[in-house]
């Protein structure tokens, strides 16, 4: 028997290409440009599967749904929009959609979710939540974002282990207190812990908590973050900082579901879910021996890597937007971008991520008098921002330092980081990975995307070049222009 999809939206040409897709396919198919009609088929008992527009001239998507899914609960809404946010995902997914589809939106992937949501036997409704926040917990419609937003909102109400990936600042504990706050442990505790900002022999005491006397200095009890994230969310950053021992018992909880207490001896039952952050390879630390893999593939449940800003450079003014808001709120005056100014912006690498551009946006509102912001001032800043990297050594001016002397400033830096401790061992295959990334990118970027070229300038076989790029997962730029 024909399935019979229902589309409703109000953009004839939308109605037109949908109508033809869906007939090719093998469907019947009726349209309306309006929710009133749409209501009237499906209270009637018609169709098998519903793709809707959110805003219709007479009623909001979202307004309709709970209706749809307490008249008809096992009737799949596929829902579209324009209004490509994360709060439209989220709104989707607890109003209960099958699924959500950002305009523009692909024929081919449109139709295969209407194959597999007609071929899946039929689900209980997701439970409908009307206090949702208006809060906008992560910015930008690009359509990498686009994609991040489709996972959360599909892992919104389980408890799968995430783990998240991504260069330092793109927002991989913004995505995780998201992934809380509009989930089904929002009543309970987001605790966070950073595991490159503690020392290493403290990290299962933090973790896990300790007894009295345990070691030397545990005057009393102390509970860890799995103790105090019950019945919530633990939020594990760095975890490719996590020393071995600690790794060992993680990797018991999370088969196991209990722990100990250092210097305990009782199991303690534990009810949290673990959202996981690294800005490493862990496949390469797995290979070097600095990483569990059994915990690796336990935590790796469902990946999700977040892009670099300079990736999504079209999310730039909505960013500057939001954080311009933010930043009024706490008292910092109004500020307007101009065009010219954003250009600027959406050019620039942006090695800090979103964590630099914020950053850069609360230093111009709070510097600078002028109300518009222009190119100019926006330039002076970014180079500013070069020659005060952390890495430039105290009396050497910016551009004259040598590599051997930025190299041996950062591992100064990088040693101190951990008192008077010592690094993890394979330092030497850590940084000559972490460099190469940089040289890399940087050949390119100059070459304009010419692999050709940037082999030739690196004095590297074009074949090798390619086989870092890949593995180094390095962006490859490309131009129109001759290079």
């Amino acid at each position: 028997m024909t399935a019979t999809i229902l589309v409703a939206d109000d953009d004839a040409a939308i109605r037109t290409v949908l109508n033809q897709a869906l007939s090719r396919a093998g469907y019947d198919v009726r349209i309306t440009s309006n929710a009133a009609t749409l209501w009237r088929w499906i209270s009637a008992g018609e169709g098998d599967l519903v793709v809707t527009d959110v805003v219709m001239p007479d009623e909001n998507a979202f307004d309709l749904l709970p209706r749809i899914k307490k008249a008809r609960p096992e009737l799949p809404v596929l829902v579209m929009s324009a209004q490509n946010t994360f709060m439209t995902a989220i709104k989707a997914s607890e109003k209960g959609a099958y699924d959500y589809l950002p305009k523009p939106f692909d024929l081919t992937e449109l139709i295969a979710i209407i194959g597999r949501a007609l071929s899946e036997p039929k689900r209980r409704p997701a439970r409908a939540d009307d206090d949702m926040q208006d809060g906008m917990p992560l910015v930008g419609r690009s359509a990498a974002m686009q994609e991040i937003y489709r996972v959360l909102a599909r892992l919104m109400q389980t408890d799968l282990t995430l783990m998240i990936t991504g260069e330092s600042g793109t927002g991989k504990e913004l995505v995780a207190k998201a992934l809380h706050d509009y989930g089904k442990r929002r009543n309970g505790p987001f605790v966070a812990i950073n595991m490159a900002a503690i020392p290493r022999d403290l990290i299962e005491s933090e973790l896990f908590g300790h007894e009295k006397g345990a070691f030397t200095g545990a005057q009393s009890r102390s509970t860890g973050r799995f103790e105090q994230a019950e019945g919530g969310t633990l939020f594990l950053d760095e975890i490719g900082d996590m020393p071995m021992d600690a790794q060992t018992r993680l990797l018991r909880v999370l088969q196991q579901g209990e722990y100990t207490t250092v210097g305990g001896r009782t199991p303690i039952r534990t009810d949290v879910r673990i959202v996981a952050a690294t800005n490493k390879d862990l496949k390469q630390s797995i290979n070097q021996g600095l990483f569990r893999e059994d915990l690796y593939y336990r935590l790796n449940v469902v990946p999700l890597r977040l892009p670099p800003l300079r990736d999504r450079a079209e999310d730039i003014p909505d960013l500057v937007r939001h954080f311009v808001q933010y930043g009024e709120k706490e008292g910092l005056d109004a500020k307007r971008f101009d065009n010219e100014a954003l250009e600027a912006m959406k050019a620039y690498p942006w090695p800090g991520n979103v964590r630099e551009l914020e950053n850069l946006i609360r230093r111009l509102m709070a510097l600078y008098p002028q109300d518009i912001i222009t190119r100019e001032i926006v330039d002076a800043e970014l180079r500013s921002e070069v020659s005060d990297s952390p890495i430039s050594k105290p009396g050497v001016a910016a551009g004259s330092m040598t590599i051997a002397q930025a190299v041996e400033e950062n591992m100064r830096t990088y040693f101190a980081s951990f008192g008077d401790g010592l690094p993890p061992p394979g330092l030497y295959d850590r940084v000559l990975t972490e460099m190469e990334y940089p040289l890399i990118l940087a050949a390119l970027t100059a070459t304009r995307g010419n692999q050709i070229k940037a082999a030739d300038l690196l004095g590297l076989n074009r074949n090798t070049l390619r086989k870092k790029i890949r593995e180094l997962g390095v962006s490859v730029y490309r131009s129109s222009r001759s290079a």
